[in-house]
């Protein structure tokens, strides 16, 4: 697949997409900045002292980092929040976080609020609650007499320590100037009498130790108290609106391709030529802003239009489609209705007429007829009326022979050389009367007799006649609406064509949008449109002029009776 296979949904929905991008950027800018400034505080705690330890021991930094995490838990409690309400004597608290900091002893507390002062307050007395809930606080009852009275005897023991340290030192010395056997033992008795007792006061003091707060681990201290913020952290403008706008544009981007996706209409040649494997034989543009009150006949009202020049390009197609022999009967029709096959045949049989050929146009829809209405004919005997008084064994070379039902049947148009046979009188069953013999044995004659001979047939999905009367000419065209066409209805009735061997020529992609279409882009470039307002009845060479009628229909012009019995000799 191409690039600008992708790129062609983001091209088609390019206003989607930036309707998107500026509702969220427009929605999140409004909503932002109608929010308050938020400041933020932030109170920093130590737990242990392993920091001042001049030998730390590492199993002191995992433990400690450890009870961070259960610290930050705790900060969270309601039994925390409420404290902190009753001791400030608030009935909320701002949004706030405790998180240890990574791989450290720290703990970090930050609380954001619309006031600076009042998030510096809740901050520190956060750190507080904290501390206040450490078994080295003193907090409980008890503990204060407790913690006194170990300091206390932390104290003596440091004192016994010290002068155990100095007698031992003493007797050191004297044994050093002692010379007699007995006196030497002695005083190394006493030595390590001593050593013993001061192992003893050591082991006891640690004992202590362990249980006071100094050097405790399960201890929380403020390093860094919460001060008062000057500058606020948000809400951050235009953060938040590039955010947005990024998401409105990801989501409209996700939106055109998903549409594009859930759209299986027909588009661009490429996906005639990929469901059905035909040629797409012109792209016919929409009419609409051309100035004119008839846009049905537009190869004859407006003849030097883009879409006109569509038309002729499709006239050469159907020219040389078939190399060998020229298909001089040809049936127009489409997968559904409204999809511009009856208009696709009037404008065809006008240029094919405009190029110096015989045409007839046939308008064989004999459930919804349409072409004496393009035409400002009426439709009072027609294609029915003349199948009729048809004899039932009538030899097509014998045509003559019915002079005066043709003659009737037969109107000339506005248009020289164009000749149109309305559907007549609309019958009961139309499948059985353009399926039957006498339909073929018409169209056979009746090719004798014309250059070209256009038929106008129903839908191919709607009912069976197209399929039928697609037997009895030498091609078929199909008309497929651009971005109305769904891809499975055409290719349903290219499969039901073939079926019966029809001879389809190509697709004709009518009603392409005027930004899209890469044939109009071509034609509108290269040909100007209604440049000369004054020549719209102006036709192909070799064309006489014709007076318009007073009520400003299109001009009629009945053709010499002679013409008509030339047709018949």
């Amino acid at each position: 697949m191409e690039l600008r296979a992708y790129l062609r949904p983001l091209l088609k929905w390019w206003w989607l997409i930036l309707i998107s991008t500026l509702i969220a950027g427009v929605t999140s800018y409004f909503a932002v900045s109608q929010q308050p400034p938020v400041y933020q505080a932030r109170a920093t705690l130590l737990i242990g002292s392993a920091i001042n330890n001049p030998n730390p021991d590492g199993n002191e930094f995992w433990l400690s980092q450890q009870l961070a995490q259960t610290y930050s838990d705790i900060a969270q409690r309601d039994v925390v929040r409420q404290a902190v309400m009753a001791e400030l004597g608030l009935t909320w608290l701002p949004s706030y976080t405790a998180q240890p900091v990574a791989n450290t002893q720290l703990l970090e507390l930050r609380v954001n609020d619309s006031v600076p002062e009042r998030a510096m307050i809740v901050a520190n007395e956060l750190a507080n609650q904290l501390i206040l809930r450490t078994p080295t606080s003193g907090s409980q009852q008890g503990d204060a007499e407790r913690q006194a009275f170990i300091k206390q005897q932390l104290d003596e023991l440091e004192l016994k320590i010290e002068e155990t340290n100095s007698e031992i030192a003493e007797k050191q010395t004297e044994l050093a100037g002692l010379f007699s056997a007995r006196q030497i033992s002695d005083l190394q008795s006493q030595i390590r009498a001593l050593e013993v007792k001061q192992d003893t006061l050591r082991a006891n003091y640690a004992s202590l130790l362990a249980s006071s707060s100094q050097g405790a681990v399960n201890s929380l201290s403020v390093i860094e108290p919460a001060t008062l913020p000057t500058f606020p952290i948000g809400p951050e403008v235009l953060m938040t609106v590039l955010t947005a706008a990024a998401i409105g544009f990801s989501l409209g981007i996700g939106a055109a391709y998903l549409m594009e996706y859930l759209d299986d209409t027909l588009k661009n040649p490429d996906d005639i030529r990929r469901i059905t494997g035909l040629p797409t034989l012109t792209g016919i543009s929409e009419t609409k802003g051309i100035d004119h009150t008839n846009h049905s006949l537009i190869t004859h009202t407006n003849p030097r239009s883009p879409v006109a020049e569509a038309y002729r390009s499709l006239r050469t197609a159907v020219l040389f489609s078939n190399v060998d022999q020229t298909a001089r009967t040809i049936v127009v029709t489409s997968a559904g209705p409204q999809e511009g096959k009856s208009f696709t045949s009037a404008n065809l049989a006008i240029v094919l007429a405009q190029s110096s050929h015989r045409v007839l146009l046939i308008d064989a829809d004999l459930r919804r007829p349409t072409q004496h209405k393009l035409f400002d004919k009426q439709s009072t005997y027609g294609l029915t009326n003349l199948l009729l008084d048809m004899p039932p064994s009538f030899d097509s070379s014998r045509l003559g022979d019915m002079y005066s039902q043709l003659s009737r049947a037969v109107l000339a148009t506005s248009v020289s050389g164009l000749f149109l046979m309305t559907t007549g009188e609309l019958p009961p069953n139309p499948a059985e009367l353009v399926g039957s013999l006498r339909m073929k044995t018409l169209i056979k004659a009746l090719a004798t007799r014309f250059d070209f001979v256009i038929i106008d047939t129903p839908p191919v999905l709607a009912v069976t006649d197209a399929v039928v009367l697609s037997t009895r000419v030498d091609s078929v065209l199909l008309v497929a609406r651009s971005g109305s066409t769904r891809q499975s209805q055409l290719k349903h009735a290219v499969l039901r064509l073939r079926e019966v061997n029809a001879n389809i020529s190509g697709v004709v992609l009518n009603r392409i949008n005027k930004q899209s279409g890469e044939y109009y882009h071509y034609y509108k470039s290269y040909y100007p449109s209604d440049s000369d307002k004054g020549d719209k009845t102006k036709e192909a060479a070799g064309t006489t002029p014709v007076e318009p009628t007073p009520e400003g229909k299109p001009p009629r012009r009945e053709p010499a009776r002679g013409f008509l019995a030339r047709l018949l000799s």
